[in-house]
């Protein structure tokens, strides 16, 4: 079973407007709401994969019941843990000549809610796969994912963290079994600029140094590189289309690289299978869907 751990899930309520005005009242002619997260949206394409998942964290408010249903809606397993005061962020995307976003802050989450948190992964066991994903917000501490994998240290589960900056450094030690930096992630993490390949390769492998035992570096336009856990280096590069909204690539990737290992065991086919997740996202308004994957998945080869 793999479960997806998401801190600060979040409605995402998108806005189209003509024409912007900051001065005037401005009118949509179109609107929507979507779930937001990272780590729910590696469940919700973990899902349309036909991978069987869980989906951790927290909700509040009527904002999380909203939340909840509309992930249940579209067949996701949820076991949220409910806040007592507040509510599941709204986060406000108005899209126009220019976007502009705006992102609340979410509930208040209390120390014993961390606790209740870690207290519902005791049963996470061996072989399962434990998905970290995104920052934290400002009211929790700021060691919470160090605090998790203590937790479940020692009981062979395989962990993936999607983080940046020292939230990723300070897990590493946890040996995760995936993490995946953007080029520009991976260069702040030692203060440089990634360049090229060979830079791609020498500080992945830093990481993997460091404890990490796979590294899957996205790179835009360049496609993406793995530095697999025996030392092995493979790049793929990307589908030509017109990209419509890169939110989400990144989680698809990370949730289309897990199903092609889950049923493969090998690190290509599951590098292929994650680049076309990501692909495909990227050429739709929002998550892929599985048709989309495949259709990206047979146009992708590994260089």
């Amino acid at each position: 079973m793999i479960y997806t751990v998401t801190l600060n899930p979040a409605l995402d309520y998108v806005m189209q407007v003509k024409n912007l005005q900051f001065d005037d009242i401005n009118r949509s002619h179109f609107e929507d709401l979507h779930y937001g997260g990272k780590g729910i949206n590696v469940s919700v394409i973990l899902t349309r994969l036909g991978i069987p998942n869980k989906a951790l964290g927290f909700i509040a408010g009527f904002t999380g019941e909203r939340l909840n249903e509309l992930l249940i809606s579209e067949g996701i397993n949820c076991s949220f843990l409910r806040l007592e005061n507040g509510a599941t962020r709204i986060n406000v995307k108005i899209k126009s000549d220019t976007e502009l976003d705006i992102n609340a802050r979410g509930p208040e989450i209390h120390e014993s809610d961390v606790e209740r948190l870690i207290d519902s992964m005791r049963n996470i066991k061996e072989g399962d796969y434990l998905v970290l994903a995104g920052s934290i917000p400002e009211n929790l501490p700021s060691d919470i994912y160090e605090r998790i994998l203590c937790s479940l240290d020692g009981k062979g589960i395989k962990v993936i963290v999607d983080a940046t900056g020292d939230l990723l450094k300070n897990v590493l030690k946890y040996k995760p079994f995936l993490i995946k930096p953007n080029h520009h992630e991976l260069g702040d993490l030692f203060g440089v600029k990634v360049q090229n390949d060979e830079d791609i390769v020498k500080y992945a492998n830093k990481l993997r140094e460091m404890g990490a035992g796979n590294v899957l570096v996205s790179r835009g336009a360049k496609g993406a590189t793995l530095v697999d856990e025996n030392g092995e280096v493979t790049s793929i590069g990307i589908v030509e289309g017109k990209i419509v909204n890169t939110v989400g690539s990144g989680d698809s990737m990370v949730a289309g690289f897990l199903a092609g290992f889950i049923e493969t065991g090998d690190y290509k086919y599951a590098l292929r299978l994650g680049a076309a997740a990501g692909n495909a996202t990227a050429f739709c308004e929002a998550l892929a869907e599985a048709v989309n994957i495949k259709s990206a998945f047979e146009k992708l080869k590994i260089n």
